[in-house]
């Protein structure tokens, strides 16, 4: 299955690139602001935190590459991204952190609305790579999302090889509250014991800075149409 959907995406660029007016690709990256997570405390005995605590969010990071095919006004951007994502509950002791690490792969598909200006949105691909919350019991580790699809959209500018970059980034996972295990005593306790995580989602707004390696539209001599693939 990942191979015929490989070979699917090979053979769509490559048609795409044969077919389009200009096409380019580079690296791109900037900071995340990261917003989610619920937890509520479970009662088991008179002096178990039973409170609710939304979790702050956070600025963190992220950083990739992307291709970028155009055909007059519209243009169609696959990319991979990395982003580290955290917010941060405010225990009764103290706070704790919720990181969570993931690769998405997004496939947008554009439009130039004026000038440098274009718009754009589309699903993602997004593998969770790695998630944690400071203080939980290992017996009950942290699940994400139970749906590996997301959606994107936003708005870029052009300013020559570079591009400014601002958009949104939802999973569609749905809510789905599990139980989990918190450090409650002594000097690494945070207040909470056991405790349902209601929402475990993350969503972010990335800002990013790319960087154009390779642009036709700055190459007119390039040969026409072909797969470079």
């Amino acid at each position: 299955m990942n191979k015929a959907l490989y070979l699917f995406f090979i053979g769509f660029l490559c048609f795409s690139v044969s077919h389009a007016q200009e096409f380019s690709f580079g690296i791109k990256g900037g900071p995340s602001y990261v917003m989610g997570g619920q937890i509520t405390g479970r009662v088991g005995g008179g002096t178990d935190f039973a409170g609710t605590v939304e979790a702050d969010s956070q600025f963190k990071y992220h950083g990739g590459g992307f291709f970028e095919i155009r055909f007059n006004k519209f243009l169609i951007r696959p990319e991979v991204i990395y982003s580290a994502m955290e917010t941060e509950f405010q225990f009764p002791t103290q706070p704790s952190t919720y990181a969570v690490e993931k690769v998405s792969v997004p496939l947008l598909f554009g439009y130039n609305v004026w000038g440098p200006i274009d718009i754009y949105g589309g699903p993602a691909y997004q593998k969770i790579l790695d998630a944690s919350l400071e203080g939980n019991e290992p017996d009950q580790p942290v699940v994400v999302q139970n749906n590996p699809l997301a959606a994107q959209a936003g708005i870029k500018a052009a300013f020559g090889r570079f591009e400014l970059d601002l958009r949104y980034d939802r999973t569609l996972a749905s809510e789905e509250p599990y139980i989990i295990n918190i450090v409650n005593g002594g000097n690494e306790g945070f207040g909470i014991n056991t405790a349902n995580f209601d929402d475990s989602r993350l969503n972010q707004i990335l800002l990013s800075i790319s960087f154009k390696i390779f642009d036709s539209a700055a190459n007119p001599g390039r040969r026409k149409g072909g797969c470079y693939f």
